[in-house]
């Protein structure tokens, strides 16, 4: 017997034969071609979050030209995006765990790619609306597949710091949106910015699908089970509620992501109404902070978890509950600092701490089911995190600040903010707290 990323629960030894399930029938037993992989893979959720975010930061510009409300950028940045988001995800993680994730990918990037262009067409609310659902029900497919590939090739050791580097495309796809998007916003049009992000995507769809190969269902670990058919949806939605470690774990991460969507989503209105900058001062300020500020965010979190999760699994869920309670203080800072280049300057901590949790919260996640239920699994997680984070927090901040607004009230935005932030870090802290009590237990029964 063993002991692997269990904290100390026993862990059945591999034999050789199993270790290298695969390895003479794949070019993933090349060290290189793995990290080719996640290369590529990386690159498309950049893709992602560029497409995603874009909306972020040329929303002013598209509320004066649209005569549009902060409800209503709240449903194009969140509601709207998510609900199509999460309904679709489900199916399509279905079918990832039974078939070619590599092409799902590919053709989910093809679609919320010409969506993405479409949005720059969109001649009112309605049309962009339309636009926006396109792209989420693209980007369900992104996603799941891909970190049921990622878990597949890289042995659960290495796993979260494989997945963290996945995570990274976050932040390189918003620093790259903010960017971007401001520059051309403010030099020729917000619609130009979606034809210009959106059409490369098509030609990385073709890039994926002829030079990365499918991986052999549990490779890394030798799952002879992962081979086996998926089981039906409903046995993994029953399994996954037993786990009563998952269940609080989906639920920090949902207010983790509130936090991301809810707070971060409305940086760039709230620097823009709050002080006296253009656009593109503010797209390059929050293109450096996030983009540097989550990218290391992402990257650190997972390696503090595999670090200190070799010894005992609570830390995947202890490292991030610690991080998300220093956001408090962070986020009042930013929100009362008065002074603008200060306020910038911790958006950087802001965005650190509030990325650190996805590669440890999807590592502990997978290790709780079997190879065939892995793209399920995340799609589950994700259809609660995007409903809550993405679907509910731009919107309730936006529906608050309309509110403080109506009323009178100083600074409608930053109130909002400041209110929604703090109660979603208390609530999220708490529930990775419950997760860690239980989830040496869960894995226990998981490889019983």
């Amino acid at each position: 017997m063993s002991t692997d990323m269990t904290g100390g629960v026993p862990a059945a030894r591999k034999t050789s034969s199993e270790e290298g399930s695969g390895a003479a029938s794949t070019p993933y037993s090349k060290p290189l071609y793995r990290y080719y992989v996640l290369m590529v893979l990386t690159v498309v959720y950049v893709f992602n979050f560029v497409d995603r975010q874009l909306l972020v930061i040329l929303q002013e510009p598209i509320k004066a030209e649209l005569d549009l409300s902060d409800t209503q950028l709240g449903l194009l940045t969140g509601f709207a995006f998510a609900l199509f988001y999460v309904i679709c995800g489900i199916p399509i993680a279905r079918w990832a765990d039974r078939g070619n994730r590599r092409s799902i990918i590919a053709i989910s990037l093809t679609v919320w790619s010409v969506m993405t262009a479409m949005c720059g067409l969109a001649g009112n609310y309605a049309h962009l609306l339309l636009a926006r659902i396109g792209v989420g029900v693209g980007e369900a497919g992104g996603s799941p597949p891909a970190h049921s590939m990622i878990s597949d090739i890289f042995k659960p050791k290495n796993r979260a710091v494989a997945l963290s580097v996945y995570s990274i495309g976050i932040y390189i796809g918003i620093l790259i949106g903010f960017a971007l998007g401001g520059f051309l916003a403010d030099a020729f049009s917000w619609r130009l910015a979606f034809f210009v992000v959106g059409v490369p995507g098509i030609a990385l769809a073709l890039l994926l699908t002829f030079t990365v190969r499918e991986p052999i269902r549990g490779w890394s670990e030798g799952d002879k089970k992962a081979s086996e058919p998926a089981p039906p949806i409903k046995d993994v939605a029953r399994l996954l509620w037993t786990r009563i470690s998952f269940r609080h774990i989906a639920l920090a991460a949902s207010l983790q992501a509130f936090i991301i969507y809810g707070i971060g989503n409305w940086l760039p209105s709230y620097f823009l109404r709050t002080y006296e900058l253009d656009l593109g001062t503010i797209g390059a300020w929050m293109a450096l902070t996030t983009g540097l500020g989550g990218g290391l965010g992402s990257f650190c979190g997972g390696w503090m978890a595999d670090k200190f999760g070799a010894k005992d699994v609570r830390w995947y869920l202890w490292v991030p509950a610690i991080l998300t309670a220093l956001l408090v203080p962070v986020q009042l800072a930013i929100l009362l600092a008065g002074d603008v280049y200060f306020a910038l300057i911790l958006t950087a901590p802001f965005h650190f701490l509030s990325a650190a949790y996805l590669g440890a919260v999807l590592a502990v996640s997978h290790n709780l089911v079997s190879g065939r239920m892995r793209a399920l699994t995340s799609a589950v997680l994700f259809f609660v995190l995007n409903l809550i984070g993405l679907g509910l927090g731009p919107v309730i901040v936006g529906f608050m600040s309309d509110t403080f607004t109506r009323n009178g009230l100083d600074a409608p935005l930053g109130t909002a903010m400041m209110i929604c932030g703090t109660i979603a870090a208390v609530w999220s802290v708490l529930h990775y707290i419950l997760a860690a009590n239980k989830v040496r237990d869960d894995i226990a029964r998981r490889q019983a």
